[in-house]
């Protein structure tokens, strides 16, 4: 793996609020023009989860949905409405920790996620409360947009799906990888050797992660409407990578 020494974070202008259906490959492709711009060979397009899971209807009315006893019992410690902790659990495989105003759960897709990363934030309300999930699987989304994204453009880039996320023992909200395609998610660095020619022993690199941290300071986390970003002069091998590859298995957890 290589990095140019510049490194070129490319905000796309004239992207549209998105709807269920948006077909984000032409969202990308009419972006890139009202910008200037054109991908090329090994440009890594990031996009904000809110506009990928707008697309594919993750988008849930709280209306529709009915609070379990157990999700009325949490929503009392956390004081959250019931119905979106019934939201957050169905989304949860686990609930990890219950303080006031926190939700602690392991996502089904591995992740160790506040409310479950279902977020009411830049989001329309109109007349009645809703919550946006995460996508049902974001592996899977980002590979379907690259495919298109190669066939369309000729370029062969790579498409990163992000999310800030929490992180334990540190304070604030960091862009996270949580979907990958055609990139590795993360690097393994271990036999390589150091400015004094010692054998590292240990290092794996996130670069996904490294990627979606870089973009999310462009995007912003308010009312920028920056939600996707091109990453330009990343190095990277060529393969089909995943979010799963970021995932501490939990037999190797140490502070579960």
């Amino acid at each position: 793996m290589t990095t140019d020494a510049s490194l070129s974070l490319i905000p796309l202008a004239g992207v549209p609020l998105i709807e269920e259906g948006a077909d984000l490959a032409s969202v990308v492709l009419a972006a890139l023009e009202a910008s200037g711009r054109r991908l090329a060979d090994g440009d890594i397009v990031v996009l904000a989860q809110k506009i990928v899971s707008k697309a594919e209807g993750r988008m849930i009315a709280l209306s529709g949905v009915t609070a379990s006893t157990q999700a009325i019992d949490i929503a009392r410690q956390v004081d959250k409405d019931p119905r979106l902790v019934e939201l957050i659990l169905s989304e949860a495989k686990e609930v990890m920790r219950v303080r006031k105003g926190v939700l602690i759960v392991r996502h089904r897709l591995g992740l160790v996620l506040a409310n479950a990363g279902i977020d009411q934030s830049n989001i329309d309300q109109g007349d009645e409360a809703r919550a946006l999930l995460l996508p049902v699987d974001p592996d899977a989304s980002a590979s379907a947009l690259r495919d298109t994204l190669v066939e369309r453009s000729g370029a062969d880039v790579a498409v990163l799906i992000i999310d800030s996320l929490g992180r334990a023992w540190r304070t604030g909200t960091v862009g996270t990888a949580i979907g990958i395609a055609g990139m590795p998610g993360l690097v393994d660095l271990r036999g390589r050797e150091d400015l004094h020619g010692r054998r590292l022993e240990t290092s794996e690199l996130g670069l996904a992660d490294e990627v979606a941290a870089a973009a999310s300071l462009i995007m912003g986390q308010a009312d920028e409407g920056r939600p996707i970003v091109i990453v330009r002069g990343v190095g990277y091998d060529r393969r089909d990578g995943s979010a799963a590859e970021l995932i501490r298995p939990r037999h190797m957890d140490l502070f579960a």
